[in-house]
């Protein structure tokens, strides 16, 4: 499993990451600059494709009643969004960094729908 090394302050990022903004080998557009950090594990991936390839186990999604815990990691910045800021924003609120929309297409993968 590769890790990139994190900047200053930073959690690790783990999967074949690209770049110091969370890039990875499966999603590597200009803003494609989150990495989720899984339920199962705890740790920070860019894609469930890297979780896939790299965790050694099954992904577990963040239930309804966890979407308060900070899961979501500005690959810009290093700040850390709740789930719940995460779903409500389309760029990182600290440092205004646009996020890519079309990461709503792959919500399954991460997050139980509340209606569950």
């Amino acid at each position: 499993m590769s890790v990139a090394p994190p900047p200053a302050g930073r959690p690790p990022v783990f999967g074949p990451v690209v770049d110091d903004m969370t890039r990875c080998v499966h999603y590597r557009g200009p803003t494609d600059i989150i990495a989720i950090r899984f339920a199962c594990c705890g740790d920070y991936y860019p894609c469930h494709r890297c979780h896939e390839e790299s965790a050694g186990h099954p992904a577990q999604q963040w239930a309804p009643e966890q979407h308060d815990t900070a899961a979501i990691l500005c690959g810009a910045c290093g700040h850390e969004l709740t789930i719940t800021e995460y779903f409500a924003v389309t760029g990182c609120p600290r440092c205004t960094a646009p996020f890519n929309e079309r990461c709503a297409l792959h919500r399954e993968h991460y997050f139980q729908p509340s209606w569950s």
